[in-house]
């Protein structure tokens, strides 16, 4: 068998270097001592400051700008399909696991929900990652950024360069984009605005915004110029930017006002009188597209094939099923995006019914709760994750461990920290940005 642990130290940092996620690179210097002296740590994300007020709002004192990751978690001793979470830090001491994708709020975590999660035994892969913007109206301190209010700005795309700060793009409730750089005083408004704005994106390090009529563009970060992508695509009430396997998607969203419950979305009347609402707007179909870099032009798709393609509050991202579900009947050529619906079920607990699935083959269209193997994607926690079972060892993963050490403190650490990645000896250099704990679970309208 080869010897893994030598190969050249210049190779080792190559291979690095094409890792998709900081969470990728943590995994790889873990290996062995050898790996971990050959690749340089990932960068820390610096925090960002809170953000100038001036010609925003007159009633608030700032912004706070947070970062939250989406992971697909799988287990890597039992054949269940993945399980997708968000993870805000909103302090340097404070993990919180969010919604991923729906607005509707989580009831508090099982009793058996493990207190500490350590990415280490679970095969993770970052899916994502999105950016929220939240008012504050007091003086904050360093313990009071979670408690700020939400903001009534859209999505937000951020570019962080550590050498030269940050650059932010989102869009003002007037439909109009703008912009945040690191060390501005105020914001800076960019009045190209045939047509409001519906999403912003950061694709390979550039700012792409798409207008309510499909017009897609991009904005040059430097001097704020706008420069047309693609021209317009009528039809749709929204539209979505998606980078899926290096390209880049357009997903037109149809709405429709009137009662939802011909769509399965049944409440009854007590959740419309609490939203003091019986008509509502609901989804009652999509459209893709692709873009044609080479003529500027976008194409429709009527397959996405094994894809599938999440639309959230404050992110989109794109997933393969044959990577998340290991049940057949889960295939991919689907959306998932969030309506304005939720429900109570008998035993009290919320399904994620806010949730809605379009499949594109059939043109169907419905909440996620029709489908079985599509919800546990989300909610409740699958029963590998509140098991012991989860973090426990095959006897062949113990035994390749102790070909390395035979100390029983030697065998325990490896146990905990890299049960898949024991390739060599040596250990990993800190946990600290693969294991939590979990102190909350909220929701974040933002």
């Amino acid at each position: 068998m080869a010897d893994w642990s030598t190969l050249p130290a210049e190779l080792l940092n190559l291979v690095s270097q094409q890792l998709p996620s900081s969470t990728d690179v943590l995994r790889f210097r873990s290996v062995c001592s050898t790996w971990r002296a050959a690749v340089p740590p990932p960068p820390t994300t610096a925090s960002f400051p809170i953000l100038p007020n001036s010609g925003i709002s007159d009633t608030i004192w700032g912004f706070y700008l947070s970062k939250r990751t989406i992971y697909s978690l799988q287990s890597p001793l039992t054949n269940h399909s993945s399980w997708i979470i968000k993870l805000e830090r909103d302090n340097p001491s404070r993990m919180h696991l969010l919604n991923p994708l729906a607005r509707s709020q989580f009831r508090p975590l099982p009793n058996n929900f493990p207190k500490l999660f350590n990415f280490f035994n679970l095969r993770v892969k970052e899916l994502g990652e999105e950016y929220a913007l939240q008012y504050i109206n007091f003086r904050p301190t360093a313990n009071s950024i979670g408690e700020a209010g939400n903001l009534y700005m859209e999505k937000v795309a951020v570019s962080n360069n550590l050498g030269n700060g940050f650059v932010l793009l989102t869009i003002h409730v007037s439909g109009k984009l703008v912009v945040c750089k690191s060390g501005d005083k105020k914001w800076r408004v960019i009045d190209d605005l045939p047509s409001p704005y519906d999403d912003v994106i950061l694709r390979e390090g550039r700012f792409y915004a798409v207008d309510n009529t499909g017009r897609v563009v991009l904005v040059n970060s430097l001097d704020l110029n706008v420069s047309l992508v693609a021209n317009s695509i009528f039809g749709g009430d929204k539209k979505f930017l998606v980078d899926s396997d290096g390209e880049l998607l357009l997903v037109d969203m149809y709405l429709s006002v009137g009662p939802a419950d011909d769509l399965g979305f049944n409440e009854g009347f007590e959740f419309y009188e609490e939203f003091d609402c019986f008509m509502s707007e609901r989804t009652v179909k999509f459209k893709v597209f692709r873009l044609d870099e080479n003529v500027g032009k976008w194409v429709e798709l009527t397959d996405l094939g094994d894809r599938l393609l999440f639309l959230g509050d404050n992110c989109t991202f794109s997933a393969r099923a044959s990577e998340i579900f290991c049940d057949d009947r889960c295939r991919g050529n689907c959306i998932f995006f969030t309506d304005q619906y939720c429900n109570r079920d008998d035993d009290g607990l919320w399904k994620s019914r806010g949730v809605g699935v379009f499949d594109l083959e059939s043109g169907t269209i419905g909440p996620i709760g029709n489908h079985v193997g599509y919800s546990k994607m989300f909610w409740p926690p699958p029963d590998w994750v509140c098991s012991t079972a989860s973090i426990e060892m095959r006897i062949d993963e113990i035994l390749l461990v102790t070909k390395v050490t035979s100390d029983v403190a030697g065998i325990t650490r490896s146990l905990v920290l890299y049960p898949r990645l024991q390739i060599c000896g040596g250990w990993a250099e800190s946990t600290e940005y693969l294991t939590f704990k979990v102190l909350e679970i909220r929701e974040i309208n933002s």
